[in-house]
Protein backbone atom coordinates (compact mmCIF):
# COMPACT_ATOMS: atom_id res chain seq x y z
CA UNK A 1 0.00 0.00 0.00
CA UNK A 2 1.45 3.30 -1.00
CA UNK A 3 0.71 5.45 1.95
CA UNK A 4 3.11 8.20 3.48
CA UNK A 5 2.77 9.27 7.09
CA UNK A 6 5.11 11.74 8.02
CA UNK A 7 4.91 12.35 11.41
CA UNK A 8 6.55 15.30 13.40
CA UNK A 9 9.57 15.47 11.17
CA UNK A 10 11.97 17.38 12.32
CA UNK A 11 15.45 18.28 10.76
CA UNK A 12 18.55 20.00 12.16
CA UNK A 13 22.33 20.55 10.63
CA UNK A 14 24.13 21.14 14.07
CA UNK A 15 22.28 24.03 15.72
CA UNK A 16 20.25 25.19 12.48
CA UNK A 17 16.86 23.28 12.76
CA UNK A 18 15.13 23.11 8.89
CA UNK A 19 12.15 21.31 9.97
CA UNK A 20 10.24 22.17 12.48
CA UNK A 21 7.72 19.18 13.40
CA UNK A 22 5.98 18.58 9.99
CA UNK A 23 3.03 15.80 9.93
CA UNK A 24 1.34 15.20 6.70
CA UNK A 25 -0.85 11.78 5.77
CA UNK A 26 -0.69 11.02 2.06
CA UNK A 27 -3.46 8.26 1.30
CA UNK A 28 -2.78 5.90 -1.26
CA UNK A 29 -2.70 6.70 -5.07
CA UNK A 30 -2.51 10.42 -3.95
CA UNK A 31 -0.62 13.24 -5.98
CA UNK A 32 0.85 15.85 -4.14
CA UNK A 33 2.62 19.06 -4.35
CA UNK A 34 5.36 20.37 -1.97
CA UNK A 35 5.48 23.96 -2.94
CA UNK A 36 7.20 27.20 -1.67
CA UNK A 37 9.68 29.47 -1.64
CA UNK A 38 13.56 28.42 -1.89
CA UNK A 39 15.34 27.40 1.86
CA UNK A 40 11.64 26.89 2.85
CA UNK A 41 12.69 22.82 3.74
CA UNK A 42 10.22 20.82 0.60
CA UNK A 43 13.41 19.28 -1.01
CA UNK A 44 15.33 18.26 2.16
CA UNK A 45 11.64 16.90 3.12
CA UNK A 46 11.72 14.99 0.23
CA UNK A 47 15.13 13.47 0.25
CA UNK A 48 13.90 12.32 3.84
CA UNK A 49 11.04 10.04 2.34
CA UNK A 50 13.75 8.60 0.24
CA UNK A 51 16.68 8.04 2.99
CA UNK A 52 19.04 10.24 1.17
CA UNK A 53 18.77 12.83 4.13
CA UNK A 54 18.71 11.38 8.26
CA UNK A 55 15.82 12.05 10.31
CA UNK A 56 16.93 14.12 13.58
CA UNK A 57 13.60 14.03 14.85
CA UNK A 58 9.90 11.98 14.09
CA UNK A 59 8.63 9.10 11.89
CA UNK A 60 8.16 8.49 8.40
CA UNK A 61 6.27 5.63 7.30
CA UNK A 62 5.64 4.12 3.85
CA UNK A 63 2.36 1.54 3.81
CA UNK A 64 2.48 0.32 7.92
CA UNK A 65 6.37 0.80 8.05
CA UNK A 66 8.80 2.90 9.77
CA UNK A 67 11.64 3.69 6.95
CA UNK A 68 13.60 6.03 9.40
CA UNK A 69 16.47 3.49 9.03
CA UNK A 70 15.92 1.61 6.41
CA UNK A 71 17.94 1.83 3.24
CA UNK A 72 16.65 3.99 0.30
CA UNK A 73 16.89 0.62 -1.81
CA UNK A 74 14.48 -0.89 0.41
CA UNK A 75 12.03 1.49 0.78
CA UNK A 76 9.97 0.99 -2.54
CA UNK A 77 10.39 4.30 -3.90
CA UNK A 78 11.29 5.41 -6.86
CA UNK A 79 12.39 9.14 -7.99
CA UNK A 80 12.84 11.19 -10.50
CA UNK A 81 15.34 14.24 -10.46
CA UNK A 82 15.70 17.44 -11.60
CA UNK A 83 18.92 16.57 -13.39
CA UNK A 84 17.64 13.21 -15.39
CA UNK A 85 21.00 11.67 -14.07
CA UNK A 86 21.10 9.27 -17.42
CA UNK A 87 24.21 7.24 -17.89
CA UNK A 88 25.52 8.79 -20.77
CA UNK A 89 26.93 5.53 -22.57
CA UNK A 90 24.16 3.36 -22.31
CA UNK A 91 21.12 3.78 -24.59
CA UNK A 92 17.47 4.40 -23.54
CA UNK A 93 16.33 0.18 -22.91
CA UNK A 94 19.62 0.30 -20.58
CA UNK A 95 19.10 3.09 -18.74
CA UNK A 96 15.67 1.96 -18.06
CA UNK A 97 16.51 -1.22 -17.33
CA UNK A 98 20.08 -0.77 -15.06
CA UNK A 99 18.01 -1.07 -11.72
CA UNK A 100 16.40 -3.95 -12.37
CA UNK A 101 19.23 -5.70 -13.48
CA UNK A 102 21.19 -4.74 -10.61
CA UNK A 103 18.31 -6.45 -8.54
CA UNK A 104 19.01 -9.30 -10.34
CA UNK A 105 15.34 -9.34 -12.42
CA UNK A 106 15.23 -11.93 -15.15
CA UNK A 107 15.94 -10.33 -18.73
CA UNK A 108 12.84 -11.47 -19.98
CA UNK A 109 10.86 -9.63 -16.90
CA UNK A 110 12.88 -6.80 -17.65
CA UNK A 111 12.08 -6.26 -21.23
CA UNK A 112 8.25 -6.99 -20.44
CA UNK A 113 8.57 -3.82 -18.51
CA UNK A 114 10.97 -1.67 -20.19
CA UNK A 115 8.57 -1.92 -22.94
CA UNK A 116 5.29 -1.59 -21.06
CA UNK A 117 6.91 2.00 -19.83
CA UNK A 118 8.22 2.79 -23.44
CA UNK A 119 4.61 2.23 -24.66
CA UNK A 120 3.16 4.65 -21.93
CA UNK A 121 5.44 7.57 -22.31
CA UNK A 122 6.16 6.87 -26.37
CA UNK A 123 9.88 6.16 -25.87
CA UNK A 124 9.01 2.99 -28.18
CA UNK A 125 11.52 5.04 -31.41
CA UNK A 126 13.73 5.79 -28.91
CA UNK A 127 14.99 2.99 -27.16
CA UNK A 128 18.52 2.07 -29.09
CA UNK A 129 19.70 6.20 -28.79
CA UNK A 130 21.67 7.27 -26.33
CA UNK A 131 21.18 10.59 -24.28
CA UNK A 132 22.95 12.81 -26.14
CA UNK A 133 20.84 11.85 -29.13
CA UNK A 134 17.67 12.84 -27.06
CA UNK A 135 15.88 16.13 -26.70
CA UNK A 136 15.42 17.97 -22.92
CA UNK A 137 12.07 16.40 -22.71
CA UNK A 138 12.92 13.16 -23.65
CA UNK A 139 15.42 12.45 -21.53
CA UNK A 140 13.34 13.61 -18.87
CA UNK A 141 10.68 10.79 -19.99
CA UNK A 142 13.31 8.15 -20.03
CA UNK A 143 14.00 9.32 -16.24
CA UNK A 144 10.20 8.75 -15.46
CA UNK A 145 10.20 5.24 -17.34
CA UNK A 146 13.16 4.47 -15.34
CA UNK A 147 11.08 4.85 -12.27
CA UNK A 148 8.04 3.53 -13.61
CA UNK A 149 10.11 0.10 -14.22
CA UNK A 150 10.35 -0.43 -10.66
CA UNK A 151 6.74 -0.73 -9.92
CA UNK A 152 7.34 1.15 -6.70
CA UNK A 153 4.48 2.34 -4.07
CA UNK A 154 5.72 5.93 -4.35
CA UNK A 155 7.06 8.02 -7.17
CA UNK A 156 9.29 11.00 -5.54
CA UNK A 157 9.89 13.98 -8.51
CA UNK A 158 12.02 16.54 -7.08
CA UNK A 159 11.63 19.28 -9.43
CA UNK A 160 11.87 17.55 -12.47
CA UNK A 161 10.87 20.24 -15.23
CA UNK A 162 12.73 22.94 -13.82
CA UNK A 163 15.52 22.19 -16.43
CA UNK A 164 12.72 22.89 -19.58
CA UNK A 165 12.46 25.37 -21.87
CA UNK A 166 8.40 26.99 -20.74
CA UNK A 167 6.72 25.46 -23.99
CA UNK A 168 8.21 21.77 -22.90
CA UNK A 169 7.06 22.18 -19.60
CA UNK A 170 3.56 22.97 -20.12
CA UNK A 171 3.90 19.42 -22.31
CA UNK A 172 5.68 18.20 -19.87
CA UNK A 173 2.91 19.13 -17.06
CA UNK A 174 0.46 17.43 -19.11
CA UNK A 175 2.10 14.13 -19.82
CA UNK A 176 3.02 13.37 -15.88
CA UNK A 177 -0.26 14.43 -15.05
CA UNK A 178 -1.94 11.77 -17.68
CA UNK A 179 0.95 8.79 -16.22
CA UNK A 180 -0.52 9.50 -12.60
CA UNK A 181 -4.14 9.38 -14.01
CA UNK A 182 -3.24 5.87 -15.56
CA UNK A 183 -0.62 3.99 -12.76
CA UNK A 184 -2.32 5.92 -10.17
CA UNK A 185 0.67 5.25 -7.79
CA UNK A 186 1.40 7.49 -5.01
CA UNK A 187 3.34 10.49 -5.73
CA UNK A 188 4.95 12.85 -3.89
CA UNK A 189 6.11 16.00 -6.10
CA UNK A 190 8.43 18.82 -5.12
CA UNK A 191 8.41 22.42 -7.36
CA UNK A 192 9.09 26.22 -6.40
CA UNK A 193 6.50 26.63 -9.14
CA UNK A 194 3.03 27.41 -8.11
CA UNK A 195 1.25 26.70 -11.08
CA UNK A 196 2.87 23.48 -11.26
CA UNK A 197 1.90 22.55 -8.21
CA UNK A 198 -2.15 23.81 -8.69
CA UNK A 199 -2.41 21.94 -12.31
CA UNK A 200 -0.62 18.49 -11.07
CA UNK A 201 -1.73 17.74 -8.06
CA UNK A 202 -4.42 16.48 -5.97
CA UNK A 203 -3.51 18.37 -2.48
CA UNK A 204 -0.68 20.92 -2.26
CA UNK A 205 1.32 21.87 0.72
CA UNK A 206 2.73 25.17 0.76
CA UNK A 207 5.99 25.70 3.19
CA UNK A 208 7.79 28.27 4.48
CA UNK A 209 10.55 28.47 6.49
CA UNK A 210 10.29 24.86 7.85
CA UNK A 211 7.01 24.75 8.52
CA UNK A 212 3.56 24.05 7.08
CA UNK A 213 1.25 26.91 6.25
CA UNK A 214 -1.48 25.35 4.79
CA UNK A 215 -2.69 21.59 3.06
CA UNK A 216 -5.42 22.17 0.44
CA UNK A 217 -6.77 20.98 -2.58
CA UNK A 218 -5.78 23.57 -5.26
CA UNK A 219 -8.69 25.45 -5.50
CA UNK A 220 -9.03 25.67 -1.67
CA UNK A 221 -5.92 26.98 -1.63
CA UNK A 222 -7.06 29.51 -4.05
CA UNK A 223 -10.34 30.32 -2.51
CA UNK A 224 -9.32 30.22 1.13
CA UNK A 225 -5.74 30.88 1.83
CA UNK A 226 -5.36 30.70 5.45
CA UNK A 227 -2.23 33.58 5.75
CA UNK A 228 -0.89 36.12 4.00
CA UNK A 229 2.08 33.94 2.84
CA UNK A 230 -0.36 31.45 1.06
CA UNK A 231 -2.44 34.39 -0.12
CA UNK A 232 1.29 36.30 -1.73
CA UNK A 233 1.95 32.74 -3.27
CA UNK A 234 -0.77 31.27 -4.90
CA UNK A 235 -1.52 33.08 -7.59
CA UNK A 236 -0.19 34.27 -10.67
CA UNK A 237 -0.17 37.40 -11.38
CA UNK A 238 0.14 37.70 -7.31
CA UNK A 239 -3.09 39.17 -5.26
CA UNK A 240 -2.88 42.85 -4.45
CA UNK A 241 -2.74 43.72 -0.87
CA UNK A 242 -3.87 47.04 1.12
CA UNK A 243 -3.04 47.64 4.66
CA UNK A 244 -5.26 50.28 6.74
CA UNK A 245 -7.75 51.08 8.97
CA UNK A 246 -11.65 50.69 9.58
CA UNK A 247 -13.39 53.29 10.25
CA UNK A 248 -16.30 51.33 10.90
CA UNK A 249 -17.71 48.72 9.26
CA UNK A 250 -16.75 49.19 5.79
CA UNK A 251 -15.15 52.21 5.62
CA UNK A 252 -11.51 51.30 5.17
CA UNK A 253 -8.32 54.00 5.77
CA UNK A 254 -5.38 53.56 3.83
CA UNK A 255 -2.32 55.07 5.35
CA UNK A 256 -2.04 58.44 3.07
CA UNK A 257 -6.05 58.85 4.23
CA UNK A 258 -7.26 57.54 1.60
CA UNK A 259 -10.98 56.25 2.20
CA UNK A 260 -12.17 53.13 0.62
CA UNK A 261 -15.65 52.07 0.51
CA UNK A 262 -15.73 47.62 1.12
CA UNK A 263 -18.42 46.02 -0.36
CA UNK A 264 -18.82 43.49 2.90
CA UNK A 265 -17.13 43.90 6.72
CA UNK A 266 -14.13 42.06 8.14
CA UNK A 267 -15.82 38.69 9.86
CA UNK A 268 -13.78 39.04 12.60
CA UNK A 269 -14.18 42.62 13.08
CA UNK A 270 -10.35 43.80 12.95
CA UNK A 271 -9.66 47.56 13.58
CA UNK A 272 -6.28 47.17 11.55
CA UNK A 273 -5.99 44.80 8.33
CA UNK A 274 -4.74 44.04 5.17
CA UNK A 275 -7.34 43.52 2.54
CA UNK A 276 -6.54 41.22 -0.68
CA UNK A 277 -7.90 41.16 -3.95
CA UNK A 278 -7.19 39.38 -6.67
CA UNK A 279 -6.55 40.84 -10.38
CA UNK A 280 -8.90 38.71 -11.77
CA UNK A 281 -11.43 39.85 -9.48
CA UNK A 282 -11.80 43.19 -10.30
CA UNK A 283 -14.18 44.74 -12.56
CA UNK A 284 -14.25 47.92 -14.08
CA UNK A 285 -17.17 50.04 -13.43
CA UNK A 286 -18.97 53.43 -13.81
CA UNK A 287 -18.39 53.95 -10.04
CA UNK A 288 -15.57 52.50 -7.42
CA UNK A 289 -11.92 52.88 -6.26
CA UNK A 290 -10.33 55.47 -8.45
CA UNK A 291 -7.61 54.06 -9.92
CA UNK A 292 -4.87 55.79 -12.54
CA UNK A 293 -3.56 53.46 -14.98
CA UNK A 294 -0.17 53.04 -15.52
CA UNK A 295 0.67 50.50 -18.02
CA UNK A 296 -1.98 48.34 -20.51
CA UNK A 297 -0.21 44.70 -21.20
CA UNK A 298 -2.67 42.84 -23.43
CA UNK A 299 -2.01 39.20 -24.53
CA UNK A 300 -4.94 38.83 -26.61
CA UNK A 301 -7.30 36.69 -24.97
CA UNK A 302 -7.39 38.29 -21.84
CA UNK A 303 -5.36 42.00 -20.76
CA UNK A 304 -3.29 43.00 -17.79
CA UNK A 305 -3.49 46.56 -16.57
CA UNK A 306 -1.27 48.42 -13.88
CA UNK A 307 -2.51 50.75 -12.10
CA UNK A 308 -2.06 53.07 -9.25
CA UNK A 309 -4.26 53.74 -6.11
CA UNK A 310 -4.04 55.79 -3.55
CA UNK A 311 0.41 55.48 -4.43
CA UNK A 312 -0.21 51.51 -4.40
CA UNK A 313 0.67 49.18 -7.63
CA UNK A 314 -2.46 47.70 -8.31
CA UNK A 315 -3.12 45.16 -10.73
CA UNK A 316 -5.67 43.97 -12.40
CA UNK A 317 -6.87 41.24 -15.09
CA UNK A 318 -9.63 41.36 -17.62
CA UNK A 319 -11.03 38.76 -19.84
CA UNK A 320 -10.69 40.15 -23.34
CA UNK A 321 -9.38 43.49 -24.46
CA UNK A 322 -10.01 47.03 -23.48
CA UNK A 323 -9.89 50.77 -24.56
CA UNK A 324 -8.64 51.96 -21.52
CA UNK A 325 -5.02 53.81 -21.79
CA UNK A 326 -1.93 54.80 -19.73
CA UNK A 327 -2.74 58.20 -17.54
CA UNK A 328 -6.57 57.36 -17.88
CA UNK A 329 -8.59 56.85 -14.14
CA UNK A 330 -10.52 53.89 -14.08
CA UNK A 331 -13.16 52.80 -11.39
CA UNK A 332 -12.54 49.41 -9.92
CA UNK A 333 -15.46 47.23 -8.51
CA UNK A 334 -14.95 43.82 -6.69
CA UNK A 335 -17.77 41.13 -5.63
CA UNK A 336 -18.05 41.03 -1.49
CA UNK A 337 -17.20 37.66 -1.15
CA UNK A 338 -14.05 38.04 -3.08
CA UNK A 339 -12.67 40.31 -0.74
CA UNK A 340 -10.21 38.67 1.59
CA UNK A 341 -9.05 39.44 5.03
CA UNK A 342 -5.68 39.09 6.99
CA UNK A 343 -3.95 40.26 10.07
CA UNK A 344 -2.17 43.76 9.31
CA UNK A 345 1.45 42.40 8.60
CA UNK A 346 4.28 43.26 5.56
CA UNK A 347 3.36 41.31 2.84
CA UNK A 348 5.80 38.56 1.21
CA UNK A 349 7.36 40.05 -1.71
CA UNK A 350 6.47 37.26 -3.96
CA UNK A 351 9.30 37.99 -6.23
CA UNK A 352 11.74 37.28 -3.39
CA UNK A 353 9.70 33.53 -3.15
CA UNK A 354 10.69 32.51 -6.67
CA UNK A 355 13.04 29.55 -5.97
CA UNK A 356 16.03 29.47 -8.50
CA UNK A 357 17.74 26.09 -7.06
Amino acid sequence: MGTVQIRDVRKSYGALEVLHGVSIDIEDGEFVALVGPSGCGKSTLLRMIAGLEDITGGDILIGDRVVNDVAPKDRDIAMVFQNYALYPHKNVRDNMGFALRQRRVSRSEIQRRVDDAARILGLEPLLDRKPRQLSGGQRQRVAMGRAIVRDPNVFLFDEPLSNLDAKLRVQMRSEIKELHQRLKTTTVYVTHDQIEAMTLADRVVVMNSGIIEQVGSPLELYDHPASLFVAAFIGSPPMNFLEGDFLDATTFALADGTRLRLPTADPKGRQRATIGIRPEHFTIAETGWPATVSVVEPTGSETQITCRLAGKVIRVLIRGRTATRPGETIHLAVAPDLVHFFDAAPVPAVAEMEDVA
